[in-house]
């Protein structure tokens, strides 16, 4: 059972924070700090996808983003409900954004699934068990004992 579930509505802005919720539940679950940034930023993409497949196919539908934490691992896991052959692999590219400063803004697809496959010790994709859905379930190791908070002097 996840320790902190959270839903959102497909909007950019939520991104952020997911993305400070994931980093203060795996600060707490005893995620060594020196991995915070790459909680942070795996999250950051999982989301950022789930949000823009979304954008494209279930504007209504929220996005759920599950938190685990257990004796040997932290496990996020950030599900859509657009349909996996259009979230994970669309059939053909959107046109790239124009260049700002000499960078072009949009990335190929699959670019930030790449970037989740780097950050996080485990990786694995799924489908959400509908046939419409998509599951990034991400888990870093943790320290071996959680960080409990202070009590109050």
């Amino acid at each position: 059972m996840p320790t902190v579930e959270v839903t959102f509505t497909p909007l950019p802005v939520h991104v952020r924070t997911a993305r400070l919720i994931a980093t203060a539940v795996a600060r707490r679950s005893g995620v060594d700090e020196s991995l915070l940034d790459e909680v942070r930023l795996a999250v950051g993409e999982a989301c950022s996808r789930a949000v823009e497949a979304h954008r494209k196919h279930c504007p209504g539908e929220p996005i759920r983003v599950a938190l685990t934490d257990d004796p040997e691992q932290f496990e996020v896991v950030v599900t859509d409900a657009a349909p996996a052959e259009q979230a994970l692999s669309p059939a053909t590219p959107e046109p790239a954004e124009p260049e700002v400063d000499g960078v072009i803004q949009q990335l190929p697809p699959g670019v930030g699934l790449a970037v989740i496959s780097g950050l996080a010790d485990d990786v694995r994709i799924a489908s959400a068990g509908n046939g419409d859905g998509t599951s990034i379930a991400m888990s870093w190791t943790r320290r071996t004992e959680p960080v409990t908070p202070a009590a109050p002097a």
